[in-house]
């Protein structure tokens, strides 16, 4: 046995509340790794409404990398969700027309803080909210019901709102040792013979794969 098929939609059968999204999501600036899903017992198919103030002419992107569990109702506020802050009021007269236009703010005054990035095996709990332009490392888990306003280290476990750091999840030494390894980049055919030890916690029998 290889594993679920990645390019099933829902690989679970009889279980549609669970969704591989890379097969479904349409929207070019959101890119999706292989066995990533989104658990949404409503509509698990429909990842994309997740993704808000991502318009056809925003730039940025939302980069979510393999094997992620991605939970019901988390949230990525993109980039044009931002408002021009340096003035008096944040109210966005100019999107109104009729005359407002002539306030529209140059393209550099409004927030920018790039692409959101999501590592691989990450663990998003329940309505969690992800902010522009955030990096979430590899192997990092965010409690259910956060708000995530700064960058998340690999294999950390963050919760709150805003999000905190509850713990580490191993040492440093582990940590670095097991980004080093990358697993989620090996052949699906490796990952197989080896589920045992990844799913432990054993760094030398993941190191003799």
């Amino acid at each position: 046995m290889l594993g679920p098929d990645p390019k099933n939609k829902h690989p679970m059968e009889g279980f549609p509340q669970i969704c591989f999204i890379k097969n479904t999501v349409s929207n070019p600036n959101i890119i999706i790794g292989d066995y990533t899903y989104y658990d949404d017992p409503e509509d698990s198919e429909n990842f994309d409404r997740n993704v808000l103030y991502h318009y056809p002419f925003s730039t940025d992107k939302l980069i979510i990398g393999k094997f992620c569990a991605l939970a019901k109702g988390i949230k990525f506020i993109m980039n044009s969700a931002n408002h021009k802050m340096s003035g008096f009021s944040t109210y966005p007269f100019q999107i109104f027309n009729n005359g407002w236009e002539k306030v529209m703010p140059q393209i550099h005054e409004f927030p920018y803080k790039g692409d959101t990035v999501i590592g691989n095996d990450v663990w998003i709990g329940y309505e969690s909210v992800i902010m522009p332009g955030i990096k979430i490392g590899d192997g990092a888990i965010i409690a259910a019901k956060s708000v995530v306003v700064s960058d998340v280290k690999p294999y950390t476990i963050v919760g709150g709102n805003p999000a905190k750091i509850i713990k580490q999840r191993f040492p440093s030494d582990i940590v670095d040792a097991l980004l080093e390894i990358s697993w989620w980049n090996w052949d699906i055919e490796k990952i197989s013979r080896n589920l045992e030890k990844i799913v432990a916690a054993d760094l030398d029998a993941l190191r003799s794969c």
